[in-house]
Protein backbone atom coordinates (compact mmCIF):
# COMPACT_ATOMS: atom_id res chain seq x y z
CA UNK A 1 0.00 0.00 0.00
CA UNK A 2 1.55 3.48 -0.68
CA UNK A 3 1.82 6.05 2.30
CA UNK A 4 0.00 8.99 2.08
CA UNK A 5 0.36 12.27 4.17
CA UNK A 6 2.07 12.75 7.60
CA UNK A 7 -0.71 13.85 10.49
CA UNK A 8 1.04 15.36 13.40
CA UNK A 9 -0.53 17.16 16.52
CA UNK A 10 0.88 19.98 18.29
CA UNK A 11 0.47 22.10 21.71
CA UNK A 12 2.86 24.37 22.07
CA UNK A 13 5.66 21.99 24.13
CA UNK A 14 8.44 20.93 22.94
CA UNK A 15 7.75 17.37 22.85
CA UNK A 16 5.43 18.37 20.10
CA UNK A 17 7.60 20.92 18.58
CA UNK A 18 10.31 18.17 18.11
CA UNK A 19 6.86 15.57 16.00
CA UNK A 20 6.53 18.48 14.10
CA UNK A 21 10.30 18.59 12.97
CA UNK A 22 10.09 14.83 12.30
CA UNK A 23 6.82 14.91 10.78
CA UNK A 24 8.02 17.36 8.43
CA UNK A 25 11.02 15.85 7.07
CA UNK A 26 9.16 12.31 7.05
CA UNK A 27 6.68 13.90 4.92
CA UNK A 28 9.25 15.44 2.47
CA UNK A 29 10.94 11.81 2.27
CA UNK A 30 7.64 10.18 0.90
CA UNK A 31 6.96 13.26 -1.19
CA UNK A 32 4.13 13.76 0.71
CA UNK A 33 1.90 17.02 2.61
CA UNK A 34 2.36 17.53 6.10
CA UNK A 35 -1.10 18.90 8.38
CA UNK A 36 -0.81 20.23 11.48
CA UNK A 37 -3.67 19.59 14.14
CA UNK A 38 -3.81 21.51 17.17
CA UNK A 39 -6.87 20.48 19.19
CA UNK A 40 -8.65 22.36 21.91
CA UNK A 41 -11.79 22.02 23.63
CA UNK A 42 -13.90 24.61 21.64
CA UNK A 43 -17.07 23.04 23.17
CA UNK A 44 -16.16 24.37 26.66
CA UNK A 45 -14.74 27.56 25.37
CA UNK A 46 -17.99 28.57 23.44
CA UNK A 47 -19.61 27.53 27.04
CA UNK A 48 -17.28 30.09 28.68
CA UNK A 49 -18.63 32.54 26.19
CA UNK A 50 -18.20 34.47 22.57
CA UNK A 51 -14.73 36.42 23.62
CA UNK A 52 -13.23 32.86 25.67
CA UNK A 53 -14.25 30.98 22.39
CA UNK A 54 -12.36 33.75 20.22
CA UNK A 55 -9.22 33.60 22.31
CA UNK A 56 -8.87 29.80 22.15
CA UNK A 57 -8.77 30.14 18.39
CA UNK A 58 -6.49 32.43 18.60
CA UNK A 59 -4.23 30.92 20.95
CA UNK A 60 -4.14 27.71 18.39
CA UNK A 61 -3.90 29.55 15.34
CA UNK A 62 -0.88 31.47 16.84
CA UNK A 63 0.20 27.65 17.65
CA UNK A 64 -0.25 26.20 14.29
CA UNK A 65 1.48 29.32 12.74
CA UNK A 66 4.48 28.95 14.95
CA UNK A 67 4.56 24.93 13.99
CA UNK A 68 4.06 25.12 10.26
CA UNK A 69 6.94 27.82 10.24
CA UNK A 70 9.31 25.64 11.94
CA UNK A 71 8.57 22.39 9.77
CA UNK A 72 8.62 24.98 6.58
CA UNK A 73 12.34 25.98 8.05
CA UNK A 74 13.51 22.61 8.48
CA UNK A 75 12.00 21.51 4.74
CA UNK A 76 11.95 24.24 2.31
CA UNK A 77 8.67 24.33 0.05
CA UNK A 78 7.12 21.60 1.80
CA UNK A 79 3.53 21.35 1.78
CA UNK A 80 1.93 22.28 4.91
CA UNK A 81 -1.31 22.67 6.34
CA UNK A 82 -3.11 23.31 9.50
CA UNK A 83 -6.68 22.62 10.92
CA UNK A 84 -8.03 23.87 14.86
CA UNK A 85 -9.61 20.75 16.07
CA UNK A 86 -12.69 21.02 18.61
CA UNK A 87 -12.53 17.06 20.00
CA UNK A 88 -10.33 15.56 22.50
CA UNK A 89 -6.80 15.79 20.71
CA UNK A 90 -6.45 12.08 20.03
CA UNK A 91 -9.75 12.16 18.05
CA UNK A 92 -8.96 14.56 16.13
CA UNK A 93 -6.28 12.90 15.12
CA UNK A 94 -7.43 9.67 14.34
CA UNK A 95 -10.55 11.93 12.39
CA UNK A 96 -7.58 13.99 10.40
CA UNK A 97 -5.79 11.36 9.68
CA UNK A 98 -8.54 9.68 7.91
CA UNK A 99 -10.03 13.09 6.01
CA UNK A 100 -6.37 13.26 4.60
CA UNK A 101 -5.60 9.90 2.93
CA UNK A 102 -6.62 10.39 -0.56
CA UNK A 103 -9.49 8.12 -2.07
CA UNK A 104 -10.31 8.32 -5.50
CA UNK A 105 -12.16 4.99 -7.64
CA UNK A 106 -9.81 2.55 -8.83
CA UNK A 107 -6.57 4.13 -6.87
CA UNK A 108 -5.31 2.74 -3.74
CA UNK A 109 -6.21 4.41 -0.86
CA UNK A 110 -2.75 5.95 0.35
CA UNK A 111 -2.35 5.53 4.00
CA UNK A 112 -1.69 8.17 6.34
CA UNK A 113 0.82 8.11 9.02
CA UNK A 114 -0.07 10.14 12.55
CA UNK A 115 2.93 11.29 14.46
CA UNK A 116 2.61 12.86 18.25
CA UNK A 117 5.31 13.94 20.27
CA UNK A 118 6.03 12.09 23.41
CA UNK A 119 4.60 14.42 26.68
CA UNK A 120 2.52 17.22 25.87
CA UNK A 121 1.78 20.01 27.91
CA UNK A 122 0.09 18.50 30.17
CA UNK A 123 2.83 15.67 31.31
CA UNK A 124 4.56 15.38 34.42
CA UNK A 125 8.01 13.62 32.80
CA UNK A 126 9.59 13.51 29.65
CA UNK A 127 9.71 9.71 30.72
CA UNK A 128 6.21 8.54 30.50
CA UNK A 129 4.25 8.45 27.28
CA UNK A 130 1.03 11.29 27.29
CA UNK A 131 -2.40 10.02 27.29
CA UNK A 132 -2.77 11.01 23.90
CA UNK A 133 0.21 8.97 22.54
CA UNK A 134 -1.60 5.93 24.04
CA UNK A 135 -4.84 6.45 22.71
CA UNK A 136 -4.27 7.05 19.28
CA UNK A 137 -1.28 3.87 19.37
CA UNK A 138 -3.88 1.96 21.01
CA UNK A 139 -7.27 2.67 18.61
CA UNK A 140 -5.76 3.77 15.10
CA UNK A 141 -5.93 1.89 11.88
CA UNK A 142 -3.04 3.57 10.34
CA UNK A 143 0.70 3.42 11.15
CA UNK A 144 1.40 5.72 14.77
CA UNK A 145 4.99 7.08 15.26
CA UNK A 146 5.66 8.27 18.48
CA UNK A 147 9.13 10.63 18.76
CA UNK A 148 10.82 9.99 21.85
CA UNK A 149 14.09 10.44 22.70
CA UNK A 150 16.26 13.50 22.11
CA UNK A 151 18.20 14.67 18.34
CA UNK A 152 21.44 12.60 17.76
CA UNK A 153 23.23 11.59 14.93
CA UNK A 154 21.73 9.16 13.07
CA UNK A 155 22.76 5.71 13.57
CA UNK A 156 21.51 4.59 10.18
CA UNK A 157 19.47 1.37 11.87
CA UNK A 158 16.37 0.78 11.39
CA UNK A 159 15.05 -1.74 14.02
CA UNK A 160 11.52 -3.94 13.76
CA UNK A 161 10.30 -6.14 16.56
CA UNK A 162 9.49 -9.55 15.18
CA UNK A 163 7.04 -12.16 16.99
CA UNK A 164 5.93 -14.27 13.54
CA UNK A 165 4.63 -13.90 10.28
CA UNK A 166 1.73 -11.96 11.03
CA UNK A 167 4.54 -8.51 11.36
CA UNK A 168 5.10 -8.95 7.82
CA UNK A 169 3.17 -5.43 7.19
CA UNK A 170 5.57 -4.03 10.15
CA UNK A 171 8.85 -5.67 8.70
CA UNK A 172 7.83 -3.94 5.18
CA UNK A 173 7.09 -0.84 6.51
CA UNK A 174 10.38 -0.77 8.60
CA UNK A 175 11.72 -1.64 5.31
CA UNK A 176 10.36 1.37 3.46
CA UNK A 177 11.60 3.93 5.90
CA UNK A 178 14.97 2.55 6.11
CA UNK A 179 14.94 2.81 2.39
CA UNK A 180 14.16 6.11 2.32
CA UNK A 181 16.07 7.18 4.99
CA UNK A 182 19.24 5.26 3.68
CA UNK A 183 19.35 3.11 6.52
CA UNK A 184 20.40 -0.19 7.08
CA UNK A 185 17.12 -3.09 8.28
CA UNK A 186 17.76 -5.09 11.27
CA UNK A 187 14.47 -7.54 12.29
CA UNK A 188 15.15 -8.45 16.01
CA UNK A 189 12.81 -11.46 17.14
CA UNK A 190 13.19 -12.27 20.67
CA UNK A 191 12.09 -15.36 23.19
CA UNK A 192 11.80 -16.41 26.88
CA UNK A 193 9.63 -19.43 27.03
CA UNK A 194 12.23 -22.04 27.82
CA UNK A 195 13.07 -20.02 31.12
CA UNK A 196 10.04 -21.46 32.61
CA UNK A 197 9.76 -24.91 31.43
CA UNK A 198 13.56 -25.99 32.43
CA UNK A 199 12.89 -27.86 35.50
CA UNK A 200 10.37 -29.93 32.68
CA UNK A 201 12.87 -32.48 31.81
CA UNK A 202 11.02 -34.92 29.85
CA UNK A 203 9.39 -31.64 27.77
CA UNK A 204 12.37 -29.35 27.25
CA UNK A 205 13.45 -30.71 23.73
CA UNK A 206 10.11 -30.35 22.28
CA UNK A 207 9.53 -26.91 23.87
CA UNK A 208 13.11 -25.99 22.58
CA UNK A 209 12.05 -26.70 19.11
CA UNK A 210 8.49 -25.19 19.27
CA UNK A 211 8.98 -22.27 20.59
CA UNK A 212 12.91 -21.40 18.23
CA UNK A 213 10.87 -22.12 15.26
CA UNK A 214 8.22 -19.41 16.55
CA UNK A 215 11.24 -17.30 17.51
CA UNK A 216 12.83 -17.50 14.26
CA UNK A 217 9.97 -15.93 12.21
CA UNK A 218 12.71 -13.09 11.15
CA UNK A 219 14.66 -15.83 9.57
CA UNK A 220 11.78 -16.97 7.54
CA UNK A 221 11.17 -13.64 6.44
CA UNK A 222 13.88 -12.85 5.44
CA UNK A 223 14.09 -14.02 1.74
CA UNK A 224 10.78 -12.25 1.35
CA UNK A 225 12.01 -9.15 2.73
CA UNK A 226 15.54 -8.80 0.87
CA UNK A 227 13.05 -9.68 -2.46
CA UNK A 228 11.44 -6.59 -2.31
CA UNK A 229 14.22 -4.40 -1.11
CA UNK A 230 17.13 -6.15 -2.85
CA UNK A 231 19.23 -2.30 -2.44
CA UNK A 232 18.56 -2.73 1.43
CA UNK A 233 20.87 -3.83 3.90
CA UNK A 234 19.27 -6.14 6.05
CA UNK A 235 20.21 -8.43 8.89
CA UNK A 236 18.53 -10.53 11.52
CA UNK A 237 18.72 -11.48 15.05
CA UNK A 238 16.97 -13.90 17.22
CA UNK A 239 17.61 -14.19 20.87
CA UNK A 240 16.40 -14.94 24.22
CA UNK A 241 15.97 -12.76 27.02
CA UNK A 242 14.59 -12.21 30.14
CA UNK A 243 12.36 -9.34 28.91
CA UNK A 244 11.00 -8.54 24.97
CA UNK A 245 10.38 -5.11 25.99
CA UNK A 246 14.09 -4.43 27.43
CA UNK A 247 15.85 -5.70 24.60
CA UNK A 248 13.77 -3.66 22.14
CA UNK A 249 14.27 -0.34 24.32
CA UNK A 250 18.07 -1.51 24.60
CA UNK A 251 17.81 -1.45 20.84
CA UNK A 252 16.65 1.47 21.15
CA UNK A 253 19.67 3.30 21.94
CA UNK A 254 21.31 2.44 18.44
CA UNK A 255 18.53 3.04 16.27
CA UNK A 256 16.94 5.87 14.85
CA UNK A 257 13.40 4.40 14.62
CA UNK A 258 12.03 1.07 16.24
CA UNK A 259 8.83 -0.74 14.53
CA UNK A 260 6.40 -2.78 16.16
CA UNK A 261 3.28 -4.39 15.10
CA UNK A 262 -0.01 -3.96 17.12
CA UNK A 263 -2.52 -7.22 16.10
CA UNK A 264 -6.23 -5.65 16.32
CA UNK A 265 -9.32 -8.11 15.39
CA UNK A 266 -12.29 -6.60 13.77
CA UNK A 267 -14.04 -5.75 16.94
CA UNK A 268 -10.88 -4.16 18.41
CA UNK A 269 -12.08 -1.99 20.92
CA UNK A 270 -9.06 -0.96 22.90
CA UNK A 271 -7.31 2.38 23.82
CA UNK A 272 -4.34 0.79 24.95
CA UNK A 273 -1.57 -0.91 22.84
CA UNK A 274 -0.26 -4.41 23.89
CA UNK A 275 2.06 -4.39 27.58
CA UNK A 276 5.70 -5.08 25.21
CA UNK A 277 4.19 -2.13 23.01
CA UNK A 278 3.44 -0.40 26.10
CA UNK A 279 6.33 -0.26 27.73
CA UNK A 280 8.28 0.32 24.82
CA UNK A 281 6.69 3.64 24.11
CA UNK A 282 7.57 4.62 27.57
CA UNK A 283 11.31 3.87 27.57
CA UNK A 284 12.64 3.80 24.22
CA UNK A 285 15.63 6.46 23.77
CA UNK A 286 14.16 6.61 19.82
CA UNK A 287 11.13 6.99 17.90
CA UNK A 288 8.59 4.66 17.87
CA UNK A 289 6.58 3.30 15.15
CA UNK A 290 3.22 1.14 16.15
CA UNK A 291 1.99 -0.40 12.53
CA UNK A 292 -1.53 -1.95 12.83
CA UNK A 293 -2.42 -5.21 11.33
CA UNK A 294 -5.21 -7.67 11.72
Amino acid sequence: MPEGPVVVGTDGSAGAARAVLWAAQEAALRHQPLHIVCAVDLDLAERLGADTARRVREAARSLLAEAAAAASGRVPGLAVSTEVGREPAGDDLLRAAAATAPRAPGVTTAEATIVVGSRGLGGFSTLLLGSVGLTVAGRARCPVVVVRGTERPSSGVVVVGVRDEGDLESVRFAGETARRHKASLRLLSTWTYLQYVASMAPLADVVRVAVEAEAAASTRMLGSVREEFPDLEVSEEVVRVPSPAGELVAASLRADLVVMGARRTAHHVGRGPGRVTHAVLQHAHCPVAVVPHE
